[in-house]
């Protein structure tokens, strides 16, 4: 996928928000760029995010979830102006891809190279709740007769919300230096450095959204928003027909983080026939995640006085946390993460064969830990700033250090027995070992005794083939399929955070034990693609035996009494079927339509908590069983204008699908025009190129929908959808943008 998609979307947005134009891909967020992390969720054929490897220029981004533990979400690495395409592996996947976690699939972005006349780009945005999107780059050109070359950018994208207070900031440094060596091969570095400040939206529930609508968020940013908070921490203003209406808003949810990362590659030619390609790479990353929690006085909800006075400090008996007797606490996840690696690769082409190998190696080490802080009372002072420095004192509520390497090895050879005709065979090596400390464990409040440490998980994989073949006949036919093995190792996190089999309770990490082993996955693919001047079309068909499925299975609908386990939960069979055609009636109009029905079933019943839920045969969670997509786009001279709509069909909102989501339609437009070369207009203008005016409007339709689904966990059973869990997409949102070159 290329500039050409790309280009149409609000600068600044996430290129797999342009991906989700294609079929069987959903990305989903609660901002209409797709840049807020904690919202960020894609799927493609059924794999969710944290089962798709993602790499930039080969280099490993790690799983990319929310408070990635091995890597960074990919808006952090790179600006999206930077982006030269993406190159995707849907289903099957690539074996020589730095992931341990492609069970489905691949993605790779790949950077732009510096342009070899010295320049620059700049551009502007402009849009709806105050964004606006600022991006300069620098071309330096060739440098002398070997050719270096390189390019500097710098990005800021800052936002206000769309509901509640306070904003969403983001800002990008990224460098790229190309020293040519001879006529091809060349060695390149690549920088990024980012600094990520968000405030979150309140997580909803589906209840709420029935009852209450879509107002209710955080009260950051909002007038005498820290008063309020305290009063619903006490008991008093709280909404009527909210399920647990203490939960409904808190003072805040922030993110913060800063990222270093990197990496030298070098991709020599040896000879005619052999090309050696070498990485070394490194990443620091340190994060901060903040939630005022209003539940430190454990059960006991109610204070005499709701002004807020330290006299109420005495009234806090069951104090969770043990600061100053406040009902509200600053509770503040801190991970760091510090990884470094190398990949080297080996291509030999030799007669009709090309041979490629190639080894991976990790060293991570993830640190993972949470405080509580102490907030004031209202009358004594206002909560400090949660980008700021942290204050003196706090407690650690509980910790753990996970370190983790990894090895890989690949062997592929792709056979060309005639012109238009490839064979494929290679396999994948894995060796994944991770070891767990527990850093602290404070019992009044994790409620458990310890939390797992001491303790290691190792996946072992000495052999996943992957075999295809693609057949090109008839000029303008193509079939092709694809078989491979992958699997997934241990996931990591932070205590009661994630699926992650270490993440939870030294008990519950011991009651699991003998049952767990590494998610594995047997993808099979068949498709057929036509291509001529009026018709392009494909059908794309697959199925997926999940084994070992891992998942979070959270007891306890609220955050005051919310509990997880990771269990082992068998086999998930999953059968999906894609269709697309695009018209090209006559020059410049494109028409797409494209349909996906995914079949995704839990292979038997679950247990939890010593019950067991009939689980089986129903339709795994979040995933639609069918979407439909349209687009039109239409190129007149310089201008071009779209349309999109994008049908999603009910999602299973707990393991027994006993609430759905509701479908929902989202339709967004835009058009371009480029002036081109300013110097036709005025001679003094003449430095100036591929002047580009551009207007989007998002969810044109102002639809009210569920957007993020299962960001804090699904429950086993949830008739009425209490469980809080979704976040709410963006209403409405206009954007304007103007950018040149130079």
């Amino acid at each position: 996928m290329g500039q050409q998609v790309l280009r149409t979307m609000v600068p600044g947005t996430n290129p797999l928000k342009a991906l989700a134009q294609t079929p069987g891909v959903v990305f989903q967020s609660d901002d209409p760029q797709g840049v807020d992390t904690y919202s960020v969720n894609l799927y493609m054929h059924g794999f969710a995010q944290n089962e798709i490897g993602m790499t930039m220029d080969g280099i490993p981004l790690g799983e990319p979830v929310y408070r990635a533990y091995n890597g960074l979400n990919p808006v952090q690495a790179i600006s999206s102006e930077n982006v030269e395409r993406l190159d995707v592996t849907q289903s099957a996947g690539a074996e020589g891809a730095a992931s341990t976690n492609n069970l489905g699939g691949s993605i790779n972005y790949v950077s732009s190279d510096p342009k070899d006349r010295m320049g620059g780009q700049a551009a502007q945005t402009f849009g709806s709740n105050k964004m606006y999107h600022t991006f300069f780059r620098f071309d330096s050109g060739a440098l002398n007769k070997t050719g270096t070359k390189f390019y500097a950018s710098y990005m800021r994208n800052e936002t206000g919300k769309w509901k509640g207070g306070s904003d969403q900031f983001m800002q990008q440094v990224n460098a790229k230096i190309v020293q040519p060596i001879g006529q091809d091969s060349k060695i390149t570095a690549f920088f990024d450095w980012d600094n990520l400040q968000q405030t979150n939206y309140q997580d909803y529930s589906p209840y709420w959204m029935q009852h209450n609508g879509t107002g209710l968020d955080n009260f950051i940013g909002t007038p005498n928003g820290y008063q309020n908070a305290y009063n619903y921490a006490v008991g008093h203003g709280l909404p009527s027909n909210v399920y647990d209406a203490r939960d409904s808003s808190y003072y805040d949810s922030t993110s913060m983080s800063y990222d270093y990362f990197g990496g030298l590659t070098a991709d020599l030619a040896l000879t005619n026939h052999v090309r050696w390609k070498t990485t070394i790479y490194g990443h620091e990353e340190l994060t901060r995640g903040t939630y005022t929690n209003p539940y430190g006085c454990g059960s006991n909800y109610y204070i005499a006085d709701p002004t807020g006075t330290s006299a109420d400090a005495a009234y806090c008996s069951n104090n969770r946390v043990g600061l100053n007797g406040n009902p509200m606490f600053e509770q503040t996840k801190r991970p760091t993460d510090h990884r470094y690696g190398i990949l080297s690769s080996v291509t030999y082409n030799v007669a009709h064969h090309q041979i490629t190998g190639g080894v991976w190696y990790e060293n991570n080490k993830y640190v993972s830990d949470e405080y509580g802080y102490a907030v004031p009372f209202p009358k004594e002072g206002q909560m400090w700033d949660q980008y700021g420095n942290l204050p003196s004192g706090g407690r650690e509520l509980w910790g753990q250090t996970y370190n983790t390497n990894t090895f890989t090895a690949f062997v592929a050879d792709t056979y060309h027995p005639v012109h238009n005709l490839a064979l494929h065979f290679g396999f994948k090596s894995m060796l994944n070992t991770t070891r767990v400390g527990e850093d602290a464990n404070y019992e009044p409040f994790t409620g458990v005794s310890a939390i797992t440490g001491g303790e290691s998980l190792t996946t072992a994989e000495a052999f996943m083939p992957h075999i295809s073949a693609d057949w090109t006949f008839l000029h303008n036919h193509e079939l092709f399929f694809d078989i491979s093995k992958n699997a997934h190792a241990y996931s990591q996190s932070g205590y009661n955070l994630t699926a992650s089999p270490m993440a939870v309770s030294q008990a519950a990490f011991n009651d699991a034990k003998s049952s767990l082993r590494p998610e594995t996955a047997w993808t099979y693919a068949v498709g057929y693609r036509y291509h001529d001047r009026l018709v392009q079309g494909s059908i794309y068909a697959y199925r997926t035996n999940f084994s070992n499925r891992m998942q979070q299975i959270v007891t306890g609908g609220t955050v005051s009494s919310l509990l997880s386990e990771v269990r082992n939960v068998g086999g998930v069979t999953m059968n999906g079927v894609d269709a697309g055609v695009t018209l090209t009636p006559v020059r410049g109009l494109a028409i797409t339509n494209s349909i996906s029905y995914n079949h995704s079933t839990y292979d038997s019943d679950m247990t939890a908590s010593g019950i067991t839920y009939g689980t089986h045969g129903k339709q795994v969670v979040d995933y639609p069983r069918l979407m439909y997509k349209a687009r039109a786009a239409y190129n007149w001279r310089n201008a071009e204008f779209y349309v999109d709509a994008q049908y999603m069909g009910q999602r299973s909102y707990s393991y027994t699908g006993d609430y759905q989501l509701p479908s929902y339609w989202l339709t967004n437009v835009g058009a371009r025009y480029v002036l081109g070369e300013m110097g036709h207009y005025n001679k003094h203008l003449s430095f100036m190129h591929n002047v580009t005016f551009a207007f989007n409007i998002y969810n044109i339709t102002d639809t009210k929908y569920a957007s993020t689904v299962g960001q804090n966990g699904f429950l086993m059973s949830d008739p009425k959808g209490q469980n809080q869990s979704i976040l709410l997409g963006a209403p409405r949102q206009f954007f304007g943008s103007v950018k040149a070159d130079f």
